[in-house]
């Protein structure tokens, strides 16, 4: 008798209610439909100090630098999607936000890079205080390779490139350099090494996307690299960066080394934000998602962010939107942001 009854209930709520049953039946299947797109939002601006450990160092800074980042993560379906939208975040495809990696691959180029980030940042900051350092560099390897990439199939994840067209490459930057001018079609041969053994290999140069409508379009390969190096010094840094990844904090981490090792205080008492790749000799290079990394300074308070001079436009136009009061200032060199720092007022 109970179940006739419950029959005769479900029966009269489905047949009242059945568009609604079938609506929320159907959103519910959309929650599980994942997205092949990963959203870029505004991260943080963490303070460098407590990240960065210098032996015979120390830590007395009255004002902060802070390091900068990006917020990613996967649109896993189309509720996420939307989130996104609503917040104005900048949205990828998945293949070209993971450079065509899985997300255990991903995260594990990321971790390299920041790996390398810190030991370019090491060097460079060594070097400008004047304390033994030697870094030894043999390459650059392959971590990924972009989904626009003509080197499918000729180039492998795990390869380290040693010389273009009969010139060795130690670096990025001296790899960079090599292909730097050349059009896209044209092919070059690399040296490479793979699994003990060098080979030879011709591969075709292909056009690279590039975060800004402003830069002109360069050429390269198509692929994620980091620079096989190790380095050695009697001066100990350790690192104690957490989930953060990427190559953009080297600047940061380098002014923090410094300071550590020079008397008096760089920072002056003020909230010093910045973002760039640093390589041995202290050279400052681009990054991506400039536009949040203002956002997250400007949220932060920064009174003055350091940013590479190929990103100067984007970050400038970021900071004119946000009608902020915090000073973008262009630097090339690691050299270059230490001076600024020390023709700066104390607060």
């Amino acid at each position: 008798m109970r179940l006739r009854f419950a029959r005769a209930v479900w029966r009269r709520l489905w047949r009242r209610y059945r568009g609604w049953w079938v609506a929320v039946a159907a959103l519910a299947l959309l929650a599980l439909v994942p997205l092949p797109f990963y959203l870029f939002l505004p991260g943080s601006a963490e303070p460098v100090e407590p990240t960065v450990s210098v032996e015979g160092g120390h830590k007395d800074e009255r004002g902060k630098f802070l390091l900068t980042t990006v917020y990613s993560f996967p649109a896993s379906n189309i509720y996420v999607l939307a989130y996104g939208l609503l917040r104005g975040s900048e949205i990828e495809p998945k293949e070209r936000a993971t450079y065509g990696l899985d997300d255990a691959a991903y995260e594990a180029l990321m971790k390299e890079m920041m790996e390398g980030s810190q030991n370019s940042a090491v060097v460079a900051a060594l070097r400008f205080v004047g304390k033994p350092v030697q870094v030894v560099q043999k390459g650059v390897e392959v971590k990924g390779i972009l989904p626009n990439s003509r080197v499918q199939g000729l180039l492998r994840v795990g390869d380290v490139i040693t010389g273009v067209d009969g010139r060795p490459v130690f670096n990025q930057e001296e790899l960079v350099r090599e292909l730097r001018g050349r059009a896209p079609g044209q092919s070059v041969r690399l040296e490479v090494q793979r699994e003990g053994r060098s080979v030879s290999i011709e591969v075709p140069l292909v056009a690279l996307s590039s975060d800004s409508s402003r830069e002109a379009p360069q050429t390269g390969l198509g692929i994620q690299a980091v620079t096989v190096q190790r380095v050695e010094s009697p001066v100990r840094v350790s690192f104690h960066t957490g989930n953060i990844g990427g190559p953009s904090a080297g600047l940061m981490f380098a002014l923090e080394i410094v300071n550590q090792l020079t008397p008096g205080d760089l920072t002056k008492g003020h909230l010093i934000a910045g973002t760039g790749t640093i390589d041995v000799w202290g050279r400052v290079g681009r990054i991506g998602g400039v536009r949040h990394k203002v956002v997250a300074a400007h949220r932060a308070g920064a009174e003055v962010f350091f940013v590479p001079v190929d990103n100067e436009p984007d970050a400038a136009d970021a900071a004119r939107s946000l009608g902020t009061s915090m000073r973008i200032v262009p630097v090339r060199t690691l050299e270059e942001a230490v001076h600024f720092l020390q023709s700066m007022p104390d607060a």
